[in-house]
Order: structure tokens, then C-alpha cells, then sequence
């Protein structure tokens, strides 16, 4: 499953979370200790640039975060990023520097790359979005399956246990997800690929593609 390893997913330059992506080799392998990730560098960043905010969480001083936003931690918010009203952080997060999460937005256990855009009522669970990715308005992961069975990650390359219950969607760099899309448990994206607007994505999208239905995914030209 080489398209699904950290190496061909993402640019590890676009993120304050480089140490924990270059530890493992498939990325959800990091959402188990991205909060003690978080609590450790937090205590490390710069507090002429970043402020503490509660317990557990470092807001750069350049950051935009509106008064309705709930901010829980473990939680870095990067430089230059926006949280907007009614954002719901429920914890360990990490949202990259220039990133925007939007009205109505809920994240859990996920990492943002930088200039990462989730801005209008999506969920993120249990899931990484690499730079540039953006998701559509209304577009969510779907971070359990409905028989509560561990997560297995299947594509044209085989199968991979994750021994994960909860687990949403690993997006890599530059990914389109139109609006109103569902990414189900255990969805892989390649770089630079595109879903369909009211799409209901499950497995592995290759890089470098266009998913229209389940039964159509073609190459980009």
C-alpha cells in the first residue's frame, strides 16, 4: 500500500506536526499520540509569537479567533490561521498556520496542515488533511463504522488493518472534496485528486484523480 504511506501522501515542510508524521509510516498511526504530541511541543513554542490560552492550548498571536469559537485542548492554533464564529474544537488539534476552519465546523483528533480550508459546517474527525486541502461545504468524515468493527483500510493494492475504531479520512495534499460529500471510515486520498460534489467515498482514491462515483474514477489529463 505504498499510496497510502506518509512519504507520497504529504509535503511534511507544511506542518508544525513534522516530528510526529516522520515517526510512523502510515498516518493514521499518529492519531494515537497526537494529543501528547501537542502537550510537549506547545511548552516549546515561542511565547513571543504564541499565547496560552487555558490549559493545553497555544494560540499564535497572529491567529484570528472569533469571541463565539470553543477552543478545547490539547490545541495548537498556527500562525495566521482563522477560526471563525461558532467554531468547535473539541480537542487534540492542531490547525496549521494560515489554515481557516469555518462557521459551524467541528474537529476532533485531527491534523490541519497549513493553508488547509474546512470553512462551512463540516465535521473532521480522526483525520488528516494535508496542505492545501479543502473540503466543500458540508462535506464531513464519517470517523466509525456502523457495526463499531476496527477500520480496515482496502484498495487496489490490498487491505491494511489500522486497529482503529475510530478513523476518518487521511487527505493528502491539495484535495478537492466537493460539498455535501461523506469520506467514510477508512478513506485514502492522493495528492492532488478531486471528489465529486454528494459523493460517498469509501477506500483508496488514487493521486492525480477525479472520483465521480464509486465506479468511476478517472485520471486527470
Amino acid at each position: 500500500m505504498e499510496s497510502c504511506k506518509v512519504i507520497n501522501l504529504y509535503n511534511l515542510e507544511e506542518t508544525i506536526g513534522k516530528e510526529l508524521l516522520e515517526g510512523v509510516t502510515y498516518p493514521w498511526e499518529a492519531l494515537a499520540g497526537l494529543g501528547d504530541f501537542i502537550r510537549a511541543l506547545g511548552k516549546t513554542l515561542d511565547p513571543e509569537r504564541y499565547e496560552a490560552r487555558g490549559e493545553d492550548i497555544w494560540v499564535a498571536k497572529s491567529a484570528k479567533v472569533a469571541p463565539s469559537a470553543c477552543l478545547n485542548g490539547p490545541l495548537i492554533i498556527d500562525e495566521e490561521a482563522e477560526i471563525r464564529h461558532c467554531a468547535f474544537i473539541r480537542g487534540s488539534a492542531i490547525v496549521g498556520k494560515n489554515a481557516v476552519v469555518g462557521n459551524s465546523t467541528e474537529l476532533k483528533n485531527v491534523l490541519l496542515f497549513n493553508r488547509v480550508q474546512v470553512p462551512h459546517y463540516n465535521y473532521v474527525g480522526d483525520s488528516i488533511l494535508g496542505y492545501k486541502a479543502h473540503m466543500g461545504a458540508g462535506s464531513i468524515t464519517s470517523n466509525v463504522k456502523s457495526d463499531k468493527t476496527l477500520v480496515v483500510v482496502k484498495g487496489a493494492e490490498g487491505s491494511l488493518e489500522t486497529g482503529r475504531k475510530k478513523f476518518g479520512a487521511m487527505l493528502g495534499d491539495e484535495v478537492e472534496v466537493g460539498c455535501n460529500s461523506v469520506l467514510n471510515p477508512g478513506t485514502v486520498v492522493g495528492r492532488n485528486s478531486n471528489i465529486y460534489p454528494l459523493s460517498m467515498v469509501r477506500g483508496v482514491v488514487p493521486e492525480n484523480s477525479i472520483f465521480k462515483s464509486k465506479i468511476e474514477i478517472v485520471k486527470k489529463k
